[in-house]
This record gives C-alpha cells, sequence and structure tokens, in this order.
C-alpha cells in the first residue's frame, strides 16, 4: 500500500527534484563550474521526459503534477537562461523574450483561472517543442565551454529556433485563452 503511494508520486517526485536543480544550477553557472552545471542540467533536462512519460504511460497523472512540472521547467529554463544571459552565453533579447513569454502564460493562466474558475493546464504542441528547444539550446551553449565541444553554428541556429518557438508558443496561448473566454462570455 505503501509502495503503491510512492509509485504514483514518482512523477511529482522527479518534478520536484528538477526544481531543486535549479539553484544549484545557477549557482554552478554563476560560479564558472560549468561542466557541473551543464551535468546537472542535463539531467534536469531528461528528467522532464521521464515524469511526463512515467505520468502518461503508467497512468500516474495528477491535479499536482500538472502544476508542478510546467512550474519546474518555467524556474528551471528561466533561471538558467536569466544566468546565461548574466554571464553573457546567451544574448540579453532573447532573455528578454523568454521571461516575458513565461510572465505572458502564467498571467495568462491566472487571470483566466480569476475570471472562468475553469482552468485546465494543458500545454500546446508548440510549447512543449519550445520547452525542448530552450533545453537544447542551455545544454549547447553550456556544453561548449564544459566540456570543450566546438558547436559553432548551433548555438546561433538553435537562438533563432527558440526565439521563433518562444514567440509563437507565448502568442498560441493569448489565442487560445482569448477565444475561450469569448465563448465562455457568449454562453452567459
Amino acid at each position: 500500500m505503501i509502495l503503491r503511494g510512492l509509485l504514483q508520486q514518482l512523477p511529482n517526485f522527479i518534478s520536484l527534484a528538477r526544481l531543486l536543480a535549479v539553484p544549484v544550477t545557477i549557482y554552478l553557472i554563476l560560479l564558472g563550474e560549468l561542466l557541473p552545471a551543464f551535468w546537472v542540467f542535463v539531467a534536469a533536462g531528461i528528467s522532464d521526459a521521464v515524469d511526463g512519460a512515467l505520468a502518461k504511460r503508467l497512468k500516474l497523472e495528477s491535479e499536482i503534477g500538472a502544476y508542478l512540472d510546467p512550474l519546474a521547467d518555467k524556474a528551471l529554463l528561466v533561471g538558467v537562461f536569466v544566468t546565461l544571459g548574466y554571464v553573457g552565453q546567451v544574448p540579453v533579447w532573447l532573455v528578454i523574450l523568454i521571461v516575458f513569454r513565461d510572465v505572458l502564460i502564467i498571467g495568462g493562466a491566472l487571470l483566466f483561472q480569476t475570471l472562468t474558475h475553469s482552468l485546465h493546464m494543458a500545454p500546446l504542441f508548440i510549447s512543449k517543442v519550445n520547452t525542448a528547444a530552450q533545453i537544447t539550446l542551455a545544454a549547447a551553449v553550456l556544453a561548449k565551454p564544459a566540456l570543450g565541444v566546438a558547436l559553432d553554428a548551433v548555438p546561433e541556429m538553435l537562438t533563432f529556433i527558440v526565439a521563433m518557438t518562444t514567440f509563437l508558443s507565448g502568442a498560441a496561448y493569448v489565442i487560445k485563452w482569448g477565444w475561450m473566454a469569448v465563448i465562455m462570455e457568449r454562453n452567459e
């Protein structure tokens, strides 16, 4: 019985571990310890796929997990990108775009829930693509100095992909929630 209860919460424990990896990763980047920062970040990025796969395949999805998983993703990616921007590893304009999109999504979700009391957390496909692109870019940026890997054109290409998917993802959420609010208002 206890084992089943722990298994039921395994995806949430993995999301929580990813959330706890955020300050560790940021601290390591600020110290210039990029090799351990790279590996902690990669482990956190892999954990994002693992907790989602476990939750879906083993039917371990939970309401808290629906909020904890995207919170851990946002904290990790925003924290890492702000730090990488601070140390000059990614363009500041990209950091601003990423942070603005996440503030827009969080603010929009809070507003939608406040007005409609019917928010259902379900990431859009473009948002999943954006998260994967952000994880890949951050890993590539950390890999170059940490592992001595020459990825010259890769971060530049990934920066463009992240910028586009960040913009499209933010716009998609604004359109989705706006349209849902209009429909709900008409039905009242």
